[in-house]
């Protein structure tokens, strides 16, 4: 290469591989969550949605790193399957809360077996899975 691009070499750029595996994940996730007729991201509302039973879509898109264009057709079809209910908030009309139904609370149970199936397809030690996400929370909250 020549001198002077060696920042340029896609080997060099940490972006690569975290595309790589975060995309390479998702896809392990799929067959998995076909079956709950779930997409990634209506998975991961859904983990909030079951730790949390409400929240307002300003805290989703918090929790979740995405903006509310990304989280309102996500959650137009989590409340057409009837897994959601979404309601103007009585103290402040502009907010949005999403609760989660009774429908929704009982595909908790289904998923269960989920964090099991890939925690068996990374491969990584208690304490390397430990360490990855210490780093890749660290990345992100440098990145607020």
């Amino acid at each position: 290469m020549e001198e002077g691009y060696e920042a340029l070499r896609l080997e060099n750029q940490l972006c690569f591989p975290l595309y790589a595996a975060a995309k390479e994940l998702v896809r392990r996730y799929k067959p998995l969550l076909d079956e709950l007729d779930l997409t990634y991201t209506q998975y991961i509302l859904m983990m909030v949605l079951w730790e949390h039973q409400s929240r307002s879509v300003k805290e989703l898109g918090e929790a979740l790193y995405l903006d509310s264009g990304t989280l309102t057709p996500v959650l137009k079809k989590l409340e057409q399957k009837g897994y959601v209910r979404r309601e103007r908030s009585a103290r402040d009309e502009r907010s949005l809360i999403v609760t989660v139904t009774q429908a929704g609370l009982a595909l908790r149970e289904r998923a269960k077996p989920v964090p099991q199936a890939m925690a068996e397809c990374i491969r990584l030690t208690p304490q390397e899975a430990g360490e990855l996400y210490r780093l890749l929370y660290k990345l992100l909250g440098q990145m607020e």
